[in-house]
């Protein structure tokens, strides 16, 4: 069998399953969902085995990406605990989300609906093999995953024991059986059986998948989050959100990469932040004001655009929230940012003003997730304007049709 033909079987058994999957009441699938979650914790001996097999693989990779790779109890407990948590939620197919009756009589109901067979292309990270797959399963989606090879066996491990747990129709949830780079382009032309792509991982690859595909995609092409410290900031607030913002997880997509201060407070915030991040072992990159005050490297025009997913920060002082904005809306991915002030309008003009998918007053950039937001796992994150923005759960999971109940009207 070719690799064209194997794909083309592989989107169409998802097309199959994902008719059944829509059959499925919440109930069904809340139980399938439940059952996988106890059994990735069951059987955590076989995935720390497999996720080990990955990581002696691992050459080449920072420590950061190795961590992104890593398993152990704690993140097995986390998936685990995510379908407990889609679990939960309300089913979000069947909403109403519109009704209307019309002169004639007739009544029309806009009803949420499956999108029916979603590809998850992604990077490094085994979590979201569950964290997808239950997603897209409680929103009655099939699923094919494409993970990196750094994680082929953890993926291959985590989809397995789901698939055996929930007893789920064939086809339901996929992996792309091959590390060939070619099977991508094949699956994304396959328009007759797969609705939509959802890209996760760096910037190369999401534009990779952009423009080779055939079908929608929603995605985030990178991070480039930031924290503003305005003039009235709460220093010591700011310093607890800068640190969490940067190191807490510096290899994510929501981690901060700039840091703004304001030039009222920076003789006094600058060296104490250093300090801190320099604790941390965070190399800095500055503009030529912010290095009069502390110690860091010069900040090249591209340090700004750039995700670093590492322990670098950019810091820049500016001079005050027109200029934080106006630097934020050039250098920045329209992901997550952040202002950390005791003044309420000029918080409100950030929020207002700063063009990105999600805006926060006094808190961490670090909050833009799924699980954070209160939808169980996330699918993913999305700085499009057309359709999902922002953390992607399960209504993001969903389409929807009109249905018209009637009693014999004609159009005249």
């Amino acid at each position: 069998m070719t690799l064209q033909e194997q794909i083309t079987a592989l989107a169409k058994q998802a097309r199959q399953a994902s008719r059944g999957l829509a059959k499925l009441s919440a109930t069904q699938k809340n139980a399938c969902l439940l059952a996988m979650a106890d059994a990735l914790e069951g059987d955590k001996h076989s995935l720390l085995k497999a996720n080990a097999r990955d990581l002696e693989a691992a050459t080449g990779l920072t420590a950061a990406m190795v961590d992104r790779l890593r398993l152990n109890e704690k993140r097995i407990a986390e998936m685990a605990k995510g379908l407990r948590d889609v679990a939960a939620l309300p089913d979000p197919v069947g909403r109403i989300l519109d009704e209307r009756q019309r002169p004639n009589g007739l009544r029309l109901q806009k009803v949420a609906t499956p999108i029916g067979v979603v590809v998850i292309i992604f990077e490094s990270r085994p979590n979201v093999t569950a964290d997808a797959a239950g997603l897209c399963f409680k929103a009655g989606n099939a699923t094919i995953l494409r993970g990196g090879k750094e994680a082929i066996h953890s993926n291959q491990a985590i989809a397995d024991i789901m698939l055996k747990a929930g007893e789920l129709p064939d086809g339901a949830i996929q992996l792309v059986p091959t590390t060939d780079r070619d099977a991508i382009k094949l699956l994304l032309s396959e328009t007759q059986y797969v609705d939509l792509c959802i890209p996760r991982g760096g910037e190369g690859l999401i534009r990779a998948v952009t423009e080779c595909s055939r079908v929608p995609v929603i995605k985030h092409y990178k991070g480039v989050c930031h924290v503003f410290v305005d003039r009235d900031a709460d220093l010591k607030m700011a310093e607890e959100i800068v640190m969490n913002a940067k190191v807490q997880r510096p290899a994510v997509c929501n981690a901060m990469e700039t840091l703004l201060v304001d030039r009222a407070i920076a003789p006094k915030f600058l060296p104490l932040i250093a300090q801190k991040l320099g604790e941390k072992k965070v190399e800095l990159r500055a503009d030529e004001e912010t290095r009069r005050t502390i110690a860091a490297k010069p900040a090249t025009e591209q340090d700004y655009f750039t995700e670093y997913n590492d322990y670098i920060l950019n810091i820049r002082t500016v001079g005050g929230a027109d200029e934080a904005i106006a630097h934020i809306n050039h250098y920045g991915s329209a992901h997550s940012d952040a202002i950390v002030t005791a003044n309420a309008d000029r918080a409100q003009q950030f929020l207002q003003e700063v063009d990105s998918a999600t805006v926060y007053w006094n808190a961490s950039t670090r909050f833009t997730d799924g699980g954070e937001f209160g939808m169980g796992a996330e699918i993913g994150i999305s700085t499009d304007k057309i359709g999902a923005r922002g953390p992607m759960g399960l209504e993001e999971l969903t389409s929807y049709k009109w249905v018209g109940y009637g009693q014999g009207q004609i159009r005249t």
